[in-house]
């Protein structure tokens, strides 16, 4: 029995993610994102419950991309593509499916993951969890802001014609990048990627420090907790893009 218990934790995920599909069609951004929240704890579960039981198998790694895909490929893709679309009404609906390329890259981005031995102990190119996080809190805490009447430069940035288009299409380049990324679970990282790590991390407590305290008025505090996974994986993709431009002792 203890070797089925991953993968239904998987499917759990897997649930999650159809559930914030669904709602993310109905227009209920926010409970969708709490959904997607929720599949990527059951995804963070899945890995931690296989190497505690020793449960690891084939189709187990098939099943969790697949799960995957749907949670966090597939979701964030529908949220900016129905945000567009249902909100944005000023606009050509058409460059709504813009935001669509998320799905496809997320797919080349999980299968490359499965085939690619570099990225044992961290990443190559932004990992699909962290797309769905800085599309899924966005989205969640605009409808959060647009629901209370509050104002505010993410919400203007979210309706405006130009900013879902282009983030869609960085964000699913950033999927299938060369960056090297570190992993948030931790690792056996090098002495450079561990002193990386710190700082982002550092920074990012920061700048969570300073969400609380410049909160928007009018913006409920359970928003909040959407605005602060916003700049932490927001950040999180910044830095290690900033740290293309700081040479590694190691390679001189």
């Amino acid at each position: 029995m203890k070797r089925h218990i991953p993968n239904i934790i998987t499917c759990l995920n897997l649930v999650c993610g159809a559930a914030a599909v669904i709602l993310t069609l109905w227009g209920y951004w926010w409970p969708a994102f709490c959904f997607m929240l929720a599949g990527a704890v059951f995804d963070f579960c899945d890995g931690a419950a296989a190497r505690l039981l020793g449960a690891y198998s084939d189709i187990g790694k098939e099943l969790d991309s697949l799960s995957d895909m749907v949670t966090f490929g597939l979701a964030p893709a529908l949220m900016f593509f129905s945000w567009y679309y249902k909100v944005n009404t000023d606009y050509p609906s058409w460059v709504a499916f813009i935001a669509l390329i998320i799905a496809p890259l997320s797919a080349v981005r999980l299968a490359k993951f499965n085939l690619d031995d570099r990225q044992k102990t961290g990443f190559i190119g932004l990992p699909t969890p962290s797309l769905a996080m800085i599309v899924g809190s966005l989205t969640a805490y605009g409808h959060v802001c647009m629901q209370n009447g509050v104002d505010g430069v993410l919400l203007r940035l979210l309706c405006s014609s130009w900013f879902i288009p282009v983030a869609s299409v960085f964000l699913a380049l950033m999927l299938i990048s060369e960056i090297p990324m570190f992993s948030l679970k931790g690792g056996a990282d090098s002495k450079r990627v561990a002193v990386i790590r710190k700082i982002v991390m550092i920074s990012a407590v920061l700048i969570i420090i300073l969400c609380i305290i410049f909160r928007p008025q009018g913006v409920p505090f359970f928003a909040l907790f959407f605005l602060m996974i916003f700049f932490f994986f927001a950040w999180y993709l910044i830095a290690q893009i900033l740290t293309l431009l700081v040479p590694d002792q190691a390679q001189k």
